[in-house]
């Protein structure tokens, strides 16, 4: 399945540019590919009103992991 793509313009402080295009290629990755993974997350922390994915799995962790804990602090 290939997920269509739209093309845009923008200006940023040429040190962001900088470090995020040395990011991706350290990580081996297109520039772009970082630049929707950066938006996709801002997207997801400001306009959410749930918590995140990662935030929600830690705490499925902390249950499992100190669930006779919680149980014994609520007495």
């Amino acid at each position: 399945m290939t997920i269509s793509r739209k093309k845009f313009s923008s200006q940023a402080d040429p040190e962001i540019l900088d470090a995020a295009r040395a990011a991706a290629q350290a990580e081996g990755r297109q520039f772009q590919s970082l630049l929707e993974d950066a938006l996709s997350q801002y997207l997801e922390r400001t306009q959410s009103q749930r918590p995140r994915t990662h935030v929600l799995e830690a705490f499925g962790m902390s249950l499992q992991e100190f669930d006779s804990l919680y149980e014994e602090l609520a007495k």
